[in-house]
């Protein structure tokens, strides 16, 4: 088995999914590895990662407006407001969704389903930059 890995910095504009497939798909084409898997990992708690429809924008934006919903910002109930009342709330919704996500690869390509997209999805008000890295692991 191959290795191959990579760190990228990301510029997010504040809350809101961020597709990130292309990125992947591109580490994935400098490997030259032909089958095995890739993960995607997010050095960060406070902004998740998920693989969600890329078709249809709207069904990004139900999934952001229902986490908003689930986890609102400024519960009185919230200890850890240190950085604004956007903080806890990130870091409760990178809880519930993931820091990494595996794709498996075959033929040099991405096994994702027709409507699947890879998306860096930030949790907080403001523009950040974030540290993902790619690890392409294969033959």
């Amino acid at each position: 088995m191959a290795v191959h890995q990579a760190s990228h910095s990301i510029s997010t504009p504040g809350k809101g999914l961020q597709e990130i497939t292309k990125l992947v798909a591109r580490e994935l084409a400098q490997s030259r590895l032909k089958r095995g898997t890739v993960t995607v990992f997010c050095q960060h708690t406070s902004c998740s990662l998920v693989t969600m429809e890329n078709a249809d924008p709207t069904a990004r934006a139900d999934l952001e407006a229902w986490f908003e919903r689930l986890v609102p910002e400024g519960d009185p109930q919230f200890d850890h407001t240190l950085e604004g009342p956007d903080d806890m709330p990130s870091h409760i919704k990178m809880a519930l969704t993931r820091t990494s996500e595996t794709v498996p690869f075959a033929d040099g390509q991405l096994l994702l389903g027709t409507w699947q997209g890879i998306y860096l999805w930030e949790h907080r008000r403001h523009a950040h930059t974030r540290t993902i890295v790619v690890t392409v692991v294969g033959e």
